[in-house]
């Protein structure tokens, strides 16, 4: 795919140009060793590395041009150098004028927050799927085009990659586009030059303090979505969630909310909740759904709003809400023959973590325990890992402390920290196994008919990462494997 330099650069905000900008350029990349003859390379700076510091090599490789926001000295070869004030910035905007701003093309509607992401958007893929509407999604477990699948490696995409999928999507013929938008990739501007037709806010806990180091550096990045987005859009906001107004203080976008306890535009209420399902009134017509628990009424919820709000009816939505299935790692449970409920769960939060025990809470019965299987991603936030331990023990009868995905700490050390949270009479019933395997076996173990087993932080990943090494592992597939040939699904 070729285009002008020219035609790419009109908004980015240049300073200085060094060179011709006629020229025709064959692709975009901000990785240095991904550049070949032809591509234009944008110098950005990142957490770990800074791509000023290969301007040359790019070059040396064959780029016919560089963005940066600092003119390199003393570089030989014949590119075209090109200033602003923020590669990031221009990163984005360029990567979508390149591949002819495929997000003018369908409504695109984002979603930010801390919990319910994957959920929300995977159902708003599934609803216009099931109404007919031809769409692509973007979520942490995987992408779509219609119903094509395509492998996700973030939960939002760099630009480049994006804005390529988002062409695909759109010659694909996808009226709606539907994406998470993380907070990093909010910091880092990877939805720059994106148009989104609305944005939708869930919540926002305690996460990611590893990358933002304070939670007001936090609330601001989820904050720009909404300052960003342009008017004619919509901003759809938990109205239960007290950082709700903040998100939209600076927004040009129509606000509405939607909530279960405070007056809303969109509101829910649960009638009855049972282990198979929920029945819920929304804005006074009830209904049933698959989906369990007071957290998953919320990103309903946000589901029907959204829906709402891009015009179409309330009887087809519901109708059609109500036959969707549950998401694949959210709240995914399985039971054994002899009675044993396992639930696999991506919670790694603590307000996730108690949000999901607090339903397993209302639908255990009688004298049936909840034992919980627990770990902490290595090279992350350390700061959650006493409170999701903390939480954990507090709504549970048994807690198994083990591993997560360690990266490159030691298990034994993040199983510490998470130890630290816990008081005497919380330790008393809490066990420590390092390997997960060996973990979920010894909670299988322990289970008696009645019981439920909380299986928390992997979700839909099929993964353990390792010392830098992705080694297969399925919490489902493992589960199902303890379970027996007879598992059931409730």
């Amino acid at each position: 795919m070729e285009t002008g330099l020219s035609d790419i650069i009109k908004e980015i905000g240049v300073l200085q140009v060094k060179g011709d900008t006629g020229i025709r350029i064959t692709g975009i990349a901000f990785d240095s060793r991904r550049v070949v003859p032809g591509v234009l390379f944008v110098a950005v700076r990142g957490s770990q590395t800074d791509g000023h510091d290969y301007i040359e090599n790019a070059i040396e490789s064959g780029a016919s041009a560089v963005i940066c926001e600092d003119l390199p000295t003393g570089v030989t070869g014949k590119a075209t150098l090109i200033c602003v004030r923020d590669s990031s910035l221009a990163l984005g905007i360029l990567a979508s004028a390149y591949y002819g701003n495929p997000s003018t093309r369908f409504k695109l509607v984002g979603i930010t927050g801390t919990n319910g992401k994957t959920t929300t958007i995977t159902l708003l893929h599934r609803l216009f799927t099931a109404m007919g509407h031809k769409s692509g999604c973007f979520t942490t477990i995987r992408n779509y085009i219609g119903e094509q699948t395509v492998e996700a490696t973030h939960t939002t995409p760099d630009p480049v990659q994006l804005n390529r999928i988002m062409k695909d999507m759109a010659d694909a013929g996808c009226a709606y586009v539907f994406m998470e938008v993380s907070s990093h990739a909010l910091a880092q501007q990877r939805v720059a030059g994106l148009k989104f037709a609305g944005g939708i806010f869930s919540n926002i806990t305690h996460d990611h303090l590893d990358y933002h180091k304070t939670f007001d550096e936090y609330l601001k990045a989820k904050k720009l979505f909404f300052d960003n987005l342009p008017v004619g859009s919509f901003a759809l906001i938990n109205a239960d969630d007290r950082n709700g107004k903040i998100m939209v203080q600076n927004t040009k976008a129509e606000v509405s909310y939607y909530g279960i306890r405070s007056l809303a535009d969109f509101k829910a209420r649960i009638v009855e909740s049972h282990a198979d399902g929920t029945l819920l009134n929304m804005d006074n017509t009830e209904f049933w759904t698959k989906f369990i628990g007071e957290f998953n009424a919320y990103n309903l919820l946000a589901v029907y709003s959204c829906a709402c709000l891009l015009q179409h009816s309330k009887e087809k939505i519901l109708k059609t809400l109500s036959s969707l299935d549950t998401v694949e790692g959210r709240f995914q449970y399985l039971r054994s023959a002899d009675g044993v409920t396992a639930v696999i769960d991506y919670a790694h939060t603590p307000d996730a973590i108690m949000n999901v025990l607090k339903t397993i809470g209302r639908i255990r019965k009688g004298s049936s325990q909840v034992i919980t299987v627990i770990g902490a991603g290595g090279n992350r936030d350390k700061t959650k890992r006493p409170l999701m331990a903390q939480v954990a023990a507090d709504l549970s009868d048994k807690l198994i402390l083990t591993s997560d995905n360690p990266r490159d700490e030691e298990p034994a050390d993040i199983i510490r920290d998470m130890k630290a949270g816990l008081d005497n009479r919380q330790t008393g019933k809490t066990i420590t196994q390092p390997d997960r395997l060996e973990a979920i076996k010894t909670a299988c173990l322990l289970a008696k008919k009645g019981d439920i087993i909380l299986i928390a932080g992997k979700g839909h990943e099929t993964y353990q990462e390792i010392r830098g090494i992705k080694h297969h592992f399925s919490d489902y597939e493992v589960v199902s494997s303890l379970f027996g040939t007879n598992t059931m699904n409730p």
